[in-house]
């Protein structure tokens, strides 16, 4: 199931006994596994087992019993490696068995979950969410409400500034926005320049810039990958700006000048926007199929699991990248 499905299931009030989430974003998969255990009882109601921590035999133990103190029995199961079949199923059958107790289980990292999707069935009352990355307009849009329901007041211009000074990380950004929330008046982008601050030695939107203009970006790579930024979500980044400037030259060669807010659905700060305007245009339309096909590929290899050093591969494969498309 995808996360629209999903939603709509929310809105209804539905629930079930286990839940799994997986995917591309850990933000969304730990957002939504914090907000369904929330939706079935109190934070004190809550037990949360980390990683190295499962036990199978204390879990599906814990799940067939009912709590002493409360009538809500939750299990917040977070892993960075996949369960095999027997396990999940039993756990599954426990909630099952115990109308008190839910299995909510958060998959964060890059190990191939997917497999486990068989476990979670509308016959034993589960469901299995996958996750993808948010694209700008999403992201921005989702810290908006976020904000709203905070009661923050902010623009979306300042949102969006927010959102690229993290370089696409939903975390920090919420996590300022928390900081914010003090503050009782109209947020602005100064206010955020003022009160918060990017991460990393690299700025994110520099790098990505800058590799796709054919400038020499070895030193920021290699800094990117050591403060320990993820081959593959680094290669979704970049898939995922190539898909902006594709969508930006598509529509000035089709209307003329190009309109933030009807191609990204808000208006990123203005020199931003200059800036990836020009940069969409000086790529010739016929090269953005070839770019698509080449980071495809790329991806696959790197998720193949015949790469032995994913890191070095990466850089390699993006110095070609940048001969084969300068």
């Amino acid at each position: 199931m995808y996360r629209n499905e999903f939603d709509k299931l929310i809105s209804q009030d539905k629930k079930f006994d286990a839940y799994l989430f997986y995917g591309q974003s850990n933000f969304l998969v730990d957002y939504y596994a914090n907000k369904v255990s929330l939706k079935h009882g109190s934070k004190e109601d809550i037990e949360k087992i980390y990683f190295a921590d499962y036990d199978f035999k204390y879990l599906k133990d814990k799940l067939l019993q009912s709590s002493l103190f409360s009538s809500n029995n939750i299990v917040l199961l977070k892993l960075d490696k996949k369960l095999n079949k027997k396990e999940c199923d039993e756990l599954i059958e426990a909630c099952n068995k115990n109308p008190d107790s839910v299995l909510i289980i958060s998959c964060l990292g890059d190990a191939e979950f997917k497999t486990m999707e068989k476990s979670f069935t509308t016959k034993t009352n589960s469901v299995a969410v996958r996750m993808f990355a948010l694209n700008p307009n999403e992201a921005v849009k989702m810290l908006e409400q976020k904000a709203s329901a905070m009661g923050i007041k902010i623009d979306m211009n300042a949102l969006s500034h927010l959102f690229f000074m993290h370089k696409h990380d939903m975390s920090l950004c919420v996590n300022d926005l928390n900081k914010l929330a003090i503050l009782d008046e109209q947020i602005t982008s100064n206010i955020i320049n003022t009160h918060c601050f990017g991460i990393g030695g690299v700025n994110f939107e520099d790098f990505l810039y800058d590799l796709i203009s054919a400038k020499d970006v070895t030193d920021d790579l290699f800094m990117l990958l050591e403060e320990g930024m993820n081959e593959i979500y680094l290669l979704n980044q970049i898939t995922s700006f190539v898909q902006q400037l594709f969508m930006i030259s598509a529509y000035a060669r089709s209307f003329g000048q190009a309109n933030p807010k009807e191609i990204l659905g808000f208006i990123p700060p203005k020199n931003i926007w200059e800036k990836k305007s020009r940069l969409a245009i000086s790529i010739k339309p016929q090269n953005f199929l070839e770019i698509f096909d080449f980071l495809t590929a790329l991806e696959l290899e790197l998720k193949s699991g015949k790469i032995k050093n994913q890191d070095i591969f990466l850089q390699a494969s993006l110095r070609k990248f940048q001969v084969l498309f300068r």
